[in-house]
């Protein structure tokens, strides 16, 4: 009962990367023992830009096998898909009545989502941030353990649950981040002045969950570093520094003992060992990946268990939301 509560959430709108991984993934199973865990497939968000809606679905089975496969325990964390639980949509509308176009104009990624897709320049693509809100108000968050490219995001959150909270008195908790510094963002093997994105038409600039060894190898071999032959951690080799994050989140060793190590070897001995290692870290969750997607039941059982339990919770939240809005209940 005395445990804080963490929420987070993941689109299935394309194979996941390893910057998924290390940025939030890899910590859900951590966090469950230590908080009230909460995760979410969340679906409606990935409708902002165009799916196929067939392999939405598939994919929303996916990142469910992946969700279990990294070691989420349903009987420890809630695990549900966004679109199963009506209460999300529903606070989004409310909270879009106190959300400024202005600060949503701001939004970073809206920008780049919206240079990319001109043809598709769609209200949800604008107001999605709101709705990411509402994912976590909605369950009283404390902590969110997010990506440091969602900061912004996360910001709006704060700033909309305390203008809720000034104008119709303390409703929701003003949920604060769990970003870990070396690995919040990972970036792009190809560009690193890019965060790794799924969406890249550049194959070869992310490793996804679901490589292969040699195709994992073969990524960070091709990996932009730098001519400078000289293996330190510092912002004026981004990419070596990018590739020793990623070693270091994989392999838990101090930056300092990786530099060290490796001071005297060519980057080619390097990255060898790089993409090695990440290939058999992945190994035992791709296997019980193949396990739980092979028994697609028991992934919809956890999905509707999950479902009922958010529900109880996010209703808990939405009808004082109702009340104080001034909406008739009955």
């Amino acid at each position: 009962m005395n445990k804080k509560t963490v929420f987070s959430g993941v689109q299935p709108s394309g194979n996941l990367t390893i910057g998924n991984y290390l940025g939030a993934i890899k910590n859900f199973s951590r966090l469950q023992d230590e908080y009230n865990s909460i995760y979410s497939i969340v679906d409606m968000h990935s409708i902002t830009v165009p799916q196929v809606p067939s392999e939405l679905r598939k994919r929303t089975y996916e990142v469910l096998a992946l969700y279990l496969a990294t070691g989420l325990d349903p009987e420890k964390s809630t695990i549900f898909v966004q679109s199963h639980v009506s209460a999300h949509a529903e606070l989004c509308w409310v909270l879009n009545s106190i959300s400024y176009m202005g600060q949503l104009n701001r939004m970073t990624q809206y920008k780049d989502k919206s240079s990319k897709s001109e043809e598709n320049l769609n209200a949800a693509l604008f107001t999605y941030p709101v709705l990411m809100a509402a994912d976590i108000l909605l369950y009283q968050t404390d902590f969110v353990p997010v990506g440091e490219d969602q900061r912004q995001h996360l910001e709006l959150a704060r700033d909309l649950a305390i203008r809720f909270n000034s104008k119709y008195s303390d409703t929701f908790k003003v949920p604060d981040n769990l970003i870990q510094k070396e690995t919040g963002k990972i970036y792009n093997l190809k560009n690193p002045e890019l965060k790794m994105s799924k969406s890249d038409p550049d194959a070869n600039s992310y490793i996804l969950m679901l490589d292969d060894k040699d195709t994992i190898v073969r990524k960070v071999k091709r990996a932009v570093t730098d001519s400078l032959a000289n293996f330190n951690y510092s912002k004026e080799q981004k990419g070596l520094q990018n590739l020793i994050n990623i070693y270091s989140a994989f392999s838990g060793e101090d930056v300092k003992n990786i530099v060290n190590k490796y001071r005297n070897e060519n980057y080619s001995v390097f990255k060898e060992d790089l993409g090695i290692l990440i290939a058999e870290a992945l190994k035992p969750i791709q296997n019980e990946y193949d396990k739980l997607m092979s028994d697609k039941g028991y992934l919809e059982s956890i999905m509707k268990e999950g479902a009922e339990k958010a529900r109880y919770l996010s209703y808990k939240t939405l009808r004082k939301v109702y009340k104080k809005v001034g909406f008739v209940q009955i």
